[in-house]
């Protein structure tokens, strides 16, 4: 037992090593992103932003959609119905904005998740006059370059997309708010400058790959918009940008059963729309939530019989100390990339360092308990992933929903 945490431990220390190479690297990728211009290139651009629902900060999240330094885009929120708690926020935003700002009612869904669902309605009444089409979510609350940072890549015709990620912030700095955002961070900070996936919180594509690739098709049946875009980009052989200087504040609060419901969510729609990188999260994190419960019963156990070993506590200390590292590089990075939030990312520091370390634990209960699981919960409705391109709608249950 002891020689196999030996060998696991050296593991684990190497791993993390390398990890912290990545996150220095990253922190690079933010530091070149920052002093790369923003070019010229300008074309008149769609803002799609499905919407269910109310949620925290959420007039203030849109209204930052209508606020980009950006002459010659027009905002698209799109949603199933008009009873829609959110429509009369929809209604107070539209009318105080500047920019053009439509509300699309796209009804009710058939097949695929109501998000998808509302994204497909809103481009097929779209007027032809849209050069690209760029996807936001109503729980983000992106800066003024945003939009300009965020389409500038697709000057350069190779690239079939850009993409950037969310950055959750707790809103009230209570503990499963800070594990979820800690939780996130490091699908942030999983790019490098080719993406590995688009998010369905901030892509931009030119509207002519979008047809060409057949997006539409791809979102038929679908419940994930980011996964099914993906596909369709790799089937047409086309890179994806990552653009860190678009990072998404997302400001929120969660309590335990809705960042459970939340982070398994996730995981769930991985497995079925990406599972080579579902695999990659349970091998990884269960690994290192083995390694860190051998080493603390080796601990333990050498404490019971009065052999306690410096080296054996040191070993199994190692790797936490090097994912709080890493979890450091993170933080640092986000401080540079959102220097308007930089006050409360330092405020709330050690949900990103500190909790580094109990994150794999979390990720690993993901895997586990999603591992056989294809029914999800998405902002109250209920949907059973059949395959990536065939969803089902279950009967409405009884049941608090997460938000995130």
């Amino acid at each position: 037992m002891l020689e196999v945490f030996y060998f696991l431990a050296v593991v684990q220390i190497l791993l993390g090593l390398y990890s912290l190479w990545q996150g220095y690297a990253w922190l690079r990728l933010a530091h070149r992103a920052l002093a790369r211009p923003t070019g010229f290139f300008a074309p008149r651009v769609a803002l799609l932003c499905p919407v269910k629902g109310l949620e925290p900060g959420l007039e203030e999240n849109l209204t930052a959609l209508t606020a980009f330094e950006y002459h010659g885009y027009e905002v698209f929120f799109t949603l199933e119905s008009s009873i829609d708690n959110a429509y009369d926020v929809l209604r107070r935003v539209a009318e105080r904005s500047s920019t053009p700002a439509h509300i699309i009612i796209a009804g009710p869904p058939d097949g695929c998740a109501e998000k998808v669902h509302n994204l497909r309605a809103a481009i097929e009444q779209l007027p032809p006059d849209f050069d690209v089409l760029v996807f936001a979510d109503s729980d983000g609350r992106p800066p003024k370059q945003w939009l300009s940072n965020l389409v500038a890549p697709l000057a350069d015709e190779q690239f079939g997309a850009s993409t950037t990620m969310r950055w959750l912030l707790p809103d009230r700095g209570g503990f499963w708010s800070a594990l979820a955002a800690a939780w996130n961070a490091p699908i942030a900070t999983l790019h490098g400058p080719r993406a590995e996936f688009c998010w369905g919180g901030g892509t931009a594509i030119r509207r002519a790959t979008f047809e060409k690739i057949h997006a539409l098709e791809y979102w038929r049946g679908s419940v994930s918009d980011d996964y099914s875009l993906t596909l369709a980009l790799r089937a047409a052989h086309l890179p994806i940008e990552f653009v860190p200087q678009c990072l998404v504040p997302s400001p929120h609060d969660a309590e335990f059963r809705g960042l459970l419901e939340f982070t398994n969510r996730q995981m769930i729609i991985t497995r079925v729309y990406a599972p080579g990188l579902w695999a990659r999260a349970l091998a990884s994190h269960s690994l290192y939530s083995f390694t860190l419960l051998l080493g603390v019963w080796v601990s333990v156990g050498e404490w019971l019989t009065g052999a306690v070993g410096l080296h054996t506590i040191l070993l199994t200390l190692a790797a936490p100390l090097l994912a709080t590292g890493r979890g450091a590089e993170r933080l640092a990075a986000a401080g540079e990339l959102l220097p308007s939030w930089k006050q409360k990312l330092f405020q709330f520091g050690w949900a990103w360092t500190l909790l580094a370390a109990l994150v794999p634990f979390l990720y690993t209960w993901n895997c586990v308990a999603t591992a056989f699981k294809r029914r999800i919960v998405w902002r109250g409705v209920h949907y059973k992933l059949v395959s990536s391109t065939q969803t089902e709608i279950l009967p409405a249950v009884s049941r608090v929903s997460s938000r995130i």
